[in-house]
């Protein structure tokens, strides 16, 4: 990847960074965003980027969001840094309001002690992505030096994943915790990512039945759907690759999940789910 040494048009370059926490840089420049869309604004502070990386990493995955997601999200501010580090143990500094609004994930970050800095952290301390909740505000700050496309795109989709999890209507809920009654029920093996997988097996060998909904319920139901719901973003937006393996979910119950979501979340015009979406109808 090549970065330009002027940056493009419309881009913002913050130079001279300190160690601040992500919660003051969040406040700091939050109001400093370019819009992209109704939704979603940027502000990349420090690293001049070219055109094509623009479009890689903020237009192009906007763009491919199923337009009753995008309705859904609060206002979205992606702030994009040269580092994030974590420190070795939790800080003592307590977030600093300017203002109404700061939320307790606003806080919880400052607690983590996660800082944005211009020089690679030591082994063990670099983080890829962080989260500042605002009044009517998500701000998402991620690493930008040697953070490849691809896993941005993961990391940000996982991201709003996780939020439309957190305000989704009754209806769809229940339709998604329907189908993992069923694949359970069915003793339906794997999940799709880690964090669903390490759920799962906590209700497996915690709770016999899975009709009630428990806290373990709940919370696989959780993962599975963000997990998931991550998948089907990614794949919507770029040509990606679902690695075998023995944790993975068989590929026609992951098709049905990802036909749940196709059905709940269209993609927008011009952008396929699955390979044979691109195919030409054939003619009558």
């Amino acid at each position: 990847m090549s970065i330009q040494r002027e940056p493009a048009p419309g881009i913002v370059v913050q130079g001279n960074l300190s160690r601040v926490t992500v919660g003051q840089f969040a406040e700091r420049f939050r109001a400093e965003v370019i819009p992209l869309s109704n939704t979603f604004g940027y502000f990349c502070a420090s690293l001049p980027m070219s055109e094509e990386v623009l479009k890689e990493y903020l237009e192009e995955p906007v763009a491919a969001l199923p337009t009753n997601i995008a309705s859904m999200l609060p206002r979205i501010s992606i702030l994009l840094v040269p580092y994030l580090e974590r420190s070795a143990s939790p800080s003592s500094v307590k977030a600093k309001s300017k203002g109404a609004g700061v939320s307790s994930s606003s806080r919880a970050a400052e607690k983590v002690g996660e800082f944005v800095v211009e020089e690679r952290p030591e082994e063990g301390k670099q983080s890829w992505a962080s989260e500042v909740r605002f009044e009517n505000e998500t701000v998402l700050v991620f690493a930008f030096k040697e953070q490849d496309v691809a896993e941005y795109h993961y990391r940000l989709y996982r991201r709003l994943a996780a939020l439309i999890a957190g305000n989704l209507p009754a209806d769809a809920w229940d339709g998604y915790k329907a189908n993992l009654r069923e694949e359970l029920n069915n003793t339906v093996h794997g999940e799709v990512d880690e964090e669903s997988w390490q759920a799962k097996q906590a209700l497996l060998r915690r709770q016999t039945g899975v009709k009630r909904d428990t806290r373990l319920f709940e919370e696989y139901a959780r993962q599975s759907f963000i997990d998931t719901l991550t998948l089907y973003l990614h794949g919507i937006c770029c040509d990606i690759d679902v690695e075998t393996g023995p944790r993975q979910l068989p590929s026609r119950h992951l098709r049905k999940r990802l036909n749940f979501f196709k059905g709940m979340y269209p993609p927008p015009e011009g952008y396929a789910v699955f390979p044979e979406d691109d195919e030409p109808k054939p003619s009558k």
